[in-house]
């Protein structure tokens, strides 16, 4: 570029930051160094209204970057989440008959009612829940009709709509849904609560001595001579 070219570019920027522009905004419309520009325009003073102008821009720009990046670390994490779940399903493969008793036995000895003659387990996952519907009805041979169902929810949200939900789900009719438990809000408590379960906790429950007893052996048996005994 020329002498004339040079300087007309310098005359024009100067224009450009009389009227407020930044050198970002001014380097859109000639192509030189940020430093050149300011070497140019370092006598030229701005009004307040302008400083105010660019100021917004800038914090308006760091914001609109510090969104940029925390979307970008949530697709990275949503990636790297939906990757892990791949890989576990190639780990866990097809899953037999056998297996998915152990599994129930497992899931009863964690979470299960150990009170002798009351069988029942409570839940907010609606896939654990289903499975242990599943797990009673097939290897307990339990009745049907012999079993309850039973909902803690906080009182702000929906108990029929919970209700509907959870026997949808587990084909266990209403009419054999035991009394809701409603859990009063504490007004007076500092604590906030970040995990609300939108249909509460739900409970699969029957009374029989019977299979609470062999349900019993199993987990005994399983924890015993099998689990404990993994190679490391």
């Amino acid at each position: 570029m020329g002498y004339f070219g040079r300087l007309e570019d310098k005359l024009k920027a100067q224009e450009l930051r009389r009227q407020g522009l930044s050198y970002g905004e001014i380097q859109q419309q000639i192509n030189v160094q940020k430093s050149t520009l300011s070497d140019w325009c370092k006598d030229i003073s701005l009004t307040e209204k302008q400083k105010l102008r660019l100021l917004s821009n800038k914090m308006f720009g760091q914001k609109k970057g510090s969104l940029v990046a925390a979307e970008n670390k949530r697709r990275e994490r949503i990636l790297k989440t939906n990757n892990a779940r791949v890989e576990a399903k190639k780990d866990i493969g097809r899953v037999s008959g056998r297996e998915s008793f152990i599994a129930g036995v497992a899931l009863y000895a964690a979470e299960g009612t150990k009170r002798d003659n009351n069988v029942g387990i409570a839940n907010s996952d609606p896939l654990l829940i289903m499975f242990m519907m599943k797990w009673f009805l097939k290897f307990t041979k339990i009745s049907p009709d012999r079993i309850r169902g039973a909902i803690w929810i906080h009182e702000e949200l929906d108990e029929k709509e919970a209700k509907i939900f959870w026997s949808k789900l587990t084909g266990i009719p209403l009419n054999q849904f035991n009394k809701t438990y409603i859990a009063k809000i504490k007004k007076d408590t500092k604590k906030i609560r970040k995990n609300i379960h939108k249909y509460g906790v739900f409970t699969i429950r029957f009374s029989d001595s019977m299979i609470h007893r062999k349900i019993m052996g199993w987990i005994l048996a399983l924890f015993d001579g099998k689990i404990v005994n993994i190679p490391l």
